[in-house]
């Protein structure tokens, strides 16, 4: 008769390694390949991310700098909602874990002492929140007619935009002012008054109104309307 195997141990998480009474924390991922490229790494940590929580959305980069190496993954949209402070912190601290189980940490507080593979960060930013207000419902939705990239083919210098809805208390509401120059990530009004872009998904224009979504933890349906009013031809 063929007995089972016994389940393998889950993964030992970076969150539940403890320093010893040296100040020594030592921690080493199960899924770590050594000399691996940055972006075979990031490419990785986004398929695993994806197919472990497979109902949200990430992406990832790496940058390279003199302390090291850093991989910074940021939520892009989740059906979970991350308003609640406790919730925001335990969706952070299990993918900062999962990320973990890419590389290697060896430390010691007491003597300022660190190496490991790769520095790491989680980013739940205004992508996210712009879906989480999505599905809540939009105040001043716009229909998407016009995508981003063409928005900024067709803007010009001339052009203005007149600041019709924003936050309470945003000194700019109902001002007008003219596009000076257009950039891929912002437009600069006259007075060099600077506007980001959002990313594709926090944007909308219906050929008159644009809409810039930047919502946060506190606000996550904060965005600026502007009527988009061309130069004369």
């Amino acid at each position: 008769m063929t007995q089972a195997q016994p389940a393998s141990a889950p993964p030992r998480l970076y969150s539940q390694t403890d320093h010893d009474d040296r100040g020594n924390f030592h921690y080493d991922g199960d899924l770590y390949r050594p000399g691996e490229a940055l972006p075979a790494l990031c490419a990785r940590i986004e398929n695993h991310l994806h197919s472990l929580i497979g109902d949200a959305r990430f992406t990832s980069r790496g940058d390279r700098y003199a302390g090291g190496r850093k991989v910074t993954v940021e939520l892009l949209d989740s059906p979970a909602d991350l308003t609640d402070e406790s919730e925001h912190r335990a969706f952070t601290l299990m993918v900062r874990d999962q990320i973990e189980r890419f590389g290697f940490n060896r430390s010691n507080f007491y003597q300022d002492y660190q190496q490991c593979a790769f520095h790491s960060e989680v980013q739940i930013g205004k992508t996210y929140w712009s879906a989480l207000a999505a599905r809540r419902g939009n105040a001043n939705k716009v229909e998407p007619l016009v995508s981003l990239a063409a928005f900024k083919r067709r803007i010009k210098p001339g052009d203005r935009l007149q600041l019709i809805a924003a936050p309470d208390g945003h000194r700019a509401l109902g001002t007008t002012r003219s596009v000076k120059a257009v950039r891929s990530g912002d437009l600069i009004f006259e007075g060099d008054v600077y506007l980001d872009f959002p990313r594709a998904a926090g944007f909308a224009c219906d050929g008159r109104l644009v809409r810039f979504a930047n919502g946060n933890e506190h606000e996550p349906d904060r965005h600026l309307l502007y009527e988009w009013l061309p130069a004369e031809q």
